[in-house]
């Protein structure tokens, strides 16, 4: 689990229509330094986690579409598909080769690494979009 640069370019597109008004993608791209076909990319997806209003045409653009106080960087997270986890074995789908072979036998790496993904959850959920683009 990263803070990509998709997610840090997130970030810079919340921020700057934080500041009201509406924008373009190619305004957008250009205020805040992102390439513009990675910017459409983004955008799409802060569109389908309706963080974002499209308005198509002529006059249209972007515009903040939620209350970034109740969207936590966690749930940014998940809107651009980032892994939510900081290893394959926390997703409760994962086949454990090593459990298997050994009768589903406890894991002190598993445990461990259960314990760093709750605290490292907890915080994620902790700080809303707002905390960090203000």
């Amino acid at each position: 689990m990263l803070i990509t640069r998709e997610v840090d370019y997130a970030l810079r597109i919340l921020r700057a229509l934080s500041k009201g008004g509406q924008l373009t993608a190619v305004e957008l791209a250009e205020q805040e330094q992102i390439p513009q076909p990675f910017a459409y990319k983004i955008l799409k997806k802060l569109k389908i986690g309706n963080l974002l209003a499209v308005q198509r045409g002529a006059l249209g653009g972007y515009t903040l579409a939620a209350d970034l106080h109740k969207v936590s960087l966690f749930d940014l997270l998940g809107m651009m598909e980032n892994a939510k986890y900081l290893s394959a074995c926390m997703d409760k789908n994962h086949k454990c080769a090593w459990r298997s072979s050994r009768e589903n036998a406890p894991c002190n790496v598993h445990v461990h690494l259960a314990a760093i993904q709750a605290t490292l959850d907890k915080q994620l959920k902790a700080y809303s979009l707002y905390d960090l683009i203000s």
